[in-house]
């Protein structure tokens, strides 16, 4: 990589694993840090992560494994955090190595709960990172196809636009295609929102809804999204591109998307609750629908996010979901 010399992945789950397959096909040395320092001596001896995604085999020569966040964050030069969004601050409370001197990408989608704000957002405000240090990396890509070596296309956004082409070829390979956009905050919030809009297909299917509706649910999640963003971060962009309306489908449709899974548990009839036991991962759109719905009550706009509105009616207020979604299709087209 020009001008950089060491990558960290900052995550032990199923992404980040992703994250560091593709980046040892590049790289000399890829600095890990997780938290789990059982899987890490896994990782050592078998070559593989115990916990996600273990059909990766990994060159652990390549690999520099810690426990240790601030050794991780001391000795890279980039950093790219793919952790939940929930937990970002828990992990981000152990530093105590200075981040204002990083390059930070976040691989995370989701709005960090103590603030409220997208993760680029939140590392600029409460760690004074320069904007034109933080870059956001977006699908459409799930991380099981990432170990399936299917071809998958990623984005890779940084207002520096030779940054992003960097960190792009560094994670350009056979079976990862990537393409490179200056707009960090609106590909942000697309991932973010993408993950209520999924959750809200698995709802529907849960409640027995069949494809029909199917494409009007995403048909209109697409316009929701575009008029979502456009009221936090008007620019110019073209939400049909690959990184905004790609990744709403790929998420809302896959058998491997963890967010349509949940829906689907919750259109079934579990509560949240048992939904997130009985996954035993985290579904990143239950907290993204909180956050949206407070950014969507200040901007005092809630007629223009209806489906958005349902998803969190049915999550933080008790809604019943059948009720709930025969409300929301008289208002879809």
């Amino acid at each position: 990589m020009e001008n950089i010399v060491k990558v960290a992945v900052i995550g032990g789950g199923s992404w980040a694993t992703a994250i560091v397959k593709i980046l040892c096909e590049n790289l000399d040395q890829v600095g890990w840090y997780m938290r789990n320092t059982n899987a890490i001596e896994h990782i050592k001896t078998e070559k593989h992560n115990p916990n996600y995604i273990s059909s990766v085999e990994f060159n652990t020569d390549k690999l520099k494994l810690t426990s240790d966040i601030n050794e991780a964050v001391q000795e890279a030069d980039v950093l790219i955090f793919a952790i939940p969004s929930a937990f970002l601050e828990k992990e981000l409370y152990k530093l105590n190595v200075p981040l204002n001197e990083k390059i930070i990408f976040s691989a995370i989608k989701g709005i960090v709960p103590e603030t409220g704000l997208i993760v680029g957002e939140h590392f600029h405000n409460i760690y004074e990172i320069p904007f034109d240090h933080i870059g956001v990396i977006t699908g459409p890509c799930h991380a099981e196809e990432v170990a399936l070596e299917r071809l998958s296309y990623l984005t890779i956004a940084c207002r520096d636009s030779n940054l992003a082409k960097t960190v792009a070829d560094a994670m350009s390979c056979e079976y990862i295609k990537t393409k490179v956009s200056d707009d960090i905050i609106g590909s942000e919030y697309a991932a973010v929102l993408k993950n209520i809009y999924a959750i809200a297909a698995g709802i529907a299917h849960g409640l027995g809804y069949g494809d029909n509706f199917q494409s009007v649910l995403m048909s209109c999640a697409i316009r929701e999204m575009r008029r979502f963003i456009k009221r936090v971060h008007k620019i110019k962009r073209d939400v049909n591109n690959s990184a905004y309306l790609g990744d709403l489908l790929v998420t809302g449709y896959s058998v491997f998307s963890r967010n349509r899974m949940f829906g689907n548990m919750i259109g079934k009839g579990y509560t949240v609750k048992s939904a997130m036991l009985e996954m035993n991962m985290v579904a990143e759109g239950y907290y993204a629908a909180k956050s949206a719905h407070m950014i969507i009550s200040k901007q005092d706009c809630k007629s223009k996010t209806p489906i958005i509105n349902a998803v969190y009616n049915i999550l933080y207020e008790g809604k019943d979901a059948k009720k709930t979604f025969k409300k929301l299709t008289d208002k879809l087209d």
